[in-house]
């Protein structure tokens, strides 16, 4: 593929990086404003900030492909991974997975499952007192439910944890910092030594799990490709529904009637539909272009990269009013939080089920007064991902 020719795109080189982790909104809003298409030289990226284009990209896959060559994605990963595939081999490597994430084995599987998992995870908080949801309760409950999932249940929570971070600080690492990968390099080790052993009891007794249906194929995956999706699962599956339970928390603390209302009509998959929309888990994703196109009259070049920022698209005035507020409240309005086309995220009607289904509403009757003392020390904070870095509850 030739070198990028320069595009008809205006440049803002005053935003950085910890601008953009630190506070993005502001700064998506004046964009979708003033300047929806922008290229931003500290991510190295053409940012896209309106729903029509960042939907329009994803759902043309062959104009817009995932194989961003830029992304620090394959070094962190150690693999070409199937979130940089498109077309019949991204298919060929999803569908590997697919049966795992079957309406059917939610229902009948995982449903009973994560729901042992909830009551032994919510029956554990101690009643009374002050707790941070993010590490009493968000990021164990989701790296537990994942274990089980994804066929790797001898994995603690504690490693499933470490793991999924040190993954995203290493697929998010654009500034191409030594330490970061040297931390993925050590984990991918050790989730390989682990895989390895899982491998053997999936072939020994199979099972409905992710790893036992890529194993157990006539026709499988190569084992470096199916240790590279499980890596993948672990590094979105536990921040995603980690962050999005945090936020749905933090957005009914912070307007009472809201959860009210959710507590008295069992509002819990708007509560959800709600979070997700209003801070997306998953913020941003770059996208190759391979043929020369335009979007909104900026001619963009064979082989730029553009980044849709389904943050902002999620924030778009032209499809929800005050779209800064959380409001369950609100009319239906599709959102772009677990993306679209080809790389819908997988696990939506998982992570649905699970904090909508299960933990939301066992937490709060559990809790039926449970409070957030202080809103003022919730932050939220992350660039490609982002949620609350803590959330101090109190467990009446």
């Amino acid at each position: 593929m030739h070198e990028a020719t320069l595009s008809d795109v205006p440049v803002d080189g005053s935003i950085t990086i910890p601008q953009l982790t630190e506070a993005p909104y502001t700064i998506y809003r004046r964009l979708r404003a003033e300047a929806p298409v922008l290229r931003v030289p500290s991510v190295n990226r053409i940012l896209l900030t309106k729903a029509a284009d960042t939907k329009y990209v994803k759902d043309n896959w062959q104009k817009f492909s995932s194989d961003d060559p830029r992304t620090p994605m394959k070094r962190a990963f150690q693999a070409h991974t199937l979130m940089r595939k498109d077309g019949a081999a991204h298919k060929r490597e999803r569908d590997a997975m697919a049966p795992a994430f079957s309406p059917r084995n939610i229902k009948g599987c995982w449903q009973e499952i994560y729901t042992r998992v909830a009551e032994e995870y919510v029956g554990r908080l101690p009643r009374g007192e002050t707790v941070d949801l993010f590490t009493a309760l968000a990021a164990p409950y989701a790296a537990r439910c994942l274990t089980h999932l994804l066929g790797i249940p001898e994995a603690t929570d504690d490693e499933m944890i470490r793991w999924s971070q040190t993954l995203i600080d290493g697929a998010g690492n654009f500034g191409n910092v030594p330490e970061l990968y040297e931390r993925s390099d050590k984990a991918n080790a050790e989730m390989n030594a682990l895989f390895d052993k899982c491998v053997e009891r999936v072939r020994a007794a199979p099972d409905l799990s992710a790893l036992s249906a890529m194993v157990n194929v006539d026709d499988p995956i190569e084992t470096c490709q199916i240790y590279a999706n499980v890596k993948i699962a672990i590094g979105g599956g536990i921040n995603e529904p980690r962050d999005a339970l945090l936020t749905i928390l933090y957005g009914l603390f912070t307007n009472p009637d809201q959860l009210e209302a959710c507590k008295a009509d069992a509002m819990w998959t708007a509560a959800f539909e709600e979070g997700v929309r209003w801070v997306a888990p998953i913020q941003a994703s770059s996208r190759l272009v391979t043929e020369d196109t335009e979007i909104r009259g900026h001619a963009i070049a064979m082989g730029e990269v553009v980044m849709t920022v389904q943050a902002s698209a999620c924030h778009d005035e032209e499809l929800y009013d005050s779209p800064e507020d959380y409001n369950i409240f609100r009319p239906k309005t599709p959102h772009q939080a677990f993306g679209n086309g080809p790389h819908f995220c997988q696990g939506t009607h998982i992570a649905r089920r699970m904090l909508a289904g299960i933990v939301l509403p066992m937490l709060f009757d559990r809790f039926p007064n449970m409070s957030l003392p202080d809103p003022s020390q919730v932050k939220f904070w992350g660039f490609g991902f982002r949620g609350p870095l803590s959330l101090p509850v109190t467990l009446n």
